[in-house]
């Protein structure tokens, strides 16, 4: 089993969530878009060669951003990949997965 854990602006909270929920991220034992969220600041410089979704090149962008974590199974990973970055408004959408140890 993976986390799930990816940054994203209000504007796309929901859609992102829709979006990987439905190719299969989110389902813990009887329960589905099962989700943590919490908000939080981010930044990024977007340089040379970038089209930003928001900011300017060459300037600092600040803004409140959404952190999300969820369930992935492992044979699921790439198709919900795939859904956030189609669904994710930035060029470069940062994401993560991790590995959680089913311990008995």
């Amino acid at each position: 089993m993976l986390k799930l854990i990816y940054y994203v602006p209000e504007s796309h909270l929901e859609s992102t969530k829709q979006a990987i929920f439905a190719v299969g991220a989110g389902g813990i034992g009887n329960y589905e878009a099962c989700a943590w969220q919490v908000k939080g600041m981010g930044q990024f410089k977007p340089v040379n060669g970038a089209n930003p979704f928001l900011g300017q090149l060459d300037e600092l962008e600040q803004l409140e951003e959404w952190r999300v974590e969820t369930i992935v199974s492992e044979e699921k990973a790439s198709a919900v990949a795939k859904a956030l970055k189609a669904s994710h408004p930035y060029e470069e959408p940062a994401f993560e997965f991790l590995q959680i140890l089913d311990i008995h």
